[in-house]
């Protein structure tokens, strides 16, 4: 079982070498898609030296965010299964085989990575625990961390939700679409570090994954 590693990335020359190196020294089956979606830093002079047979490095010329990254790496993937992958190590690769197991199991086709985010900042963790609260009482779910990164699943189901071009509203977008399907969502815990600061605006970004999730729900998905 192979498994695309799609990688959307914007200013994160500090993290993003030592990151693929994490990501290609993982035990799986796996290929890389990395998406730097126009860096103004010199992210995309640290990726371009990257040489690996398993990475591949593609560049947004104009900033289009994270969800419109995700969209353009899932179009170059090849896996058999996706999963989506932060640039900034909050999250542990490591934790990929972790995920892959109870697929392996045939426990479920979509498995969740759930952080414990008692490290968070109080705005952000408030925040992230009131949108998996309104996603539980939307859509009659039972899951613990919506806005988590590591969403894994088959490749093809992925393309079937037809994600639409975005920034955070990606995580929303897919959740709701999943559990719109009927997809059961596995959950296991992962190591979670978060950064002191974030690209993600509580407010600018909370408010429209709030429509999301009701846009999603009462609409079409």
């Amino acid at each position: 079982m192979k498994l695309s590693v799609l990688i959307p990335v914007f200013n994160e020359e500090e993290s993003a070498r030592e990151l693929l190196e994490r990501v290609l020294t993982v035990p799986v089956d796996k290929e890389v898609v990395v998406v730097d979606d126009c860096s103004t830093d010199k992210t995309w002079e640290v990726l371009s030296s990257v040489q690996d047979a398993r990475v591949r490095i593609f560049r947004h010329e104009v900033n289009q965010g994270k969800g419109t990254g995700i969209r353009t790496a899932l179009s170059h993937a090849t896996g058999d299964m996706v999963i989506i992958q932060d640039a900034d190590l909050e999250y542990d690769p490591n934790d990929y085989p972790k995920l892959l197991d109870p697929v392996l199991q045939g426990k479920s086709e979509v498995v969740y990575g759930v952080r414990d985010l008692s490290s968070q900042k109080a705005l952000f963790r408030l925040g992230n625990q009131f949108l998996t609260a309104l996603t539980n009482l939307l859509y009659g779910a039972r899951i613990s961390d919506m806005e988590t990164c590591y969403k894994l699943m088959p490749r093809q189901v992925m393309l079937s939700l037809n994600l639409q071009p975005s920034r955070f509203q990606i995580e929303p977008e897919i959740t709701a679409k999943l559990l719109r399907r009927g997809y059961h969502i596995y959950e296991v815990p992962i190591w979670y570090k978060p950064r002191k600061e974030k690209k993600l605006n509580p407010w600018k970004d909370g408010l429209p994954a709030v429509w999301t999730l009701v846009k999603y729900r009462f609409g079409q998905a």
